[in-house]
Order: C-alpha cells, then sequence, then structure tokens
C-alpha cells in the first residue's frame, strides 16, 4: 500500500562560484561549474584536510590558463620550451552525455 504524503527533503538549489560569487545556473535551469578538491593524507604537509572549490566556467578558464603560465615559466628553459598543449587538462570532447563519446 502506497501512504502518500508531504515530504521535506534538502537539495542543492544553487552552486555559487567561490571567486566571482555568481551563480552557476546556466540558462534551461541546470548548474555548470568545476570542482577543484583535494585530500591531503599522511606524509603531506596538509594532512587530515579536505578542500573544495567550486567554479563558474569563466572563474576555471582564468585559473587553467594561470596554470598554462605556471608551467610555461617553470618550463622555460627545458627542451620541450615549456609549452602546455592547447587542450592541457582536457580529458574529453563533444561528450555532451557523459558518455565517453
Amino acid at each position: 500500500m502506497k501512504v502518500i504524503g508531504k515530504v521535506e527533503i534538502e537539495g542543492v538549489s544553487d552552486v555559487v562560484c567561490d571567486v566571482c560569487r555568481f551563480t552557476t545556473r546556466v540558462d534551461g535551469g541546470g548548474l555548470q561549474f568545476a570542482t577543484l578538491q583535494a585530500h591531503w593524507g599522511y606524509g603531506s604537509k596538509h594532512d587530515g584536510e579536505r578542500w573544495e572549490i567550486h567554479l563558474c566556467e569563466s572563474c576555471f578558464f582564468q585559473a587553467v590558463a594561470g596554470l598554462k603560465q605556471e608551467r610555461r615559466t617553470q618550463g622555460l628553459f627545458d627542451e620541450s620550451g615549456g609549452m602546455p598543449a592547447d587542450d592541457f587538462g582536457l580529458v574529453t570532447k563533444d561528450d555532451f552525455f557523459n558518455d565517453g563519446g
């Protein structure tokens, strides 16, 4: 037998970018954000710490640009020239349904 009644649950209603403080909600009502996270373990300087930073699309790509610049600087005198590939960090492309395709 089904018992019908109102149930109040908590859920994520929005994710705000931790850098610019804007919503990550896009047209159509979905949330589009990146998560930078770290779980530091035994032997690290930050043992036991867990970090999670939410970024909007704009702030994410600003952070990637900063990391690319740091890599260029660090590898300035390497044989490779320290130039990160244009797809630096990109795992897949055109994977609209998160099915690896």
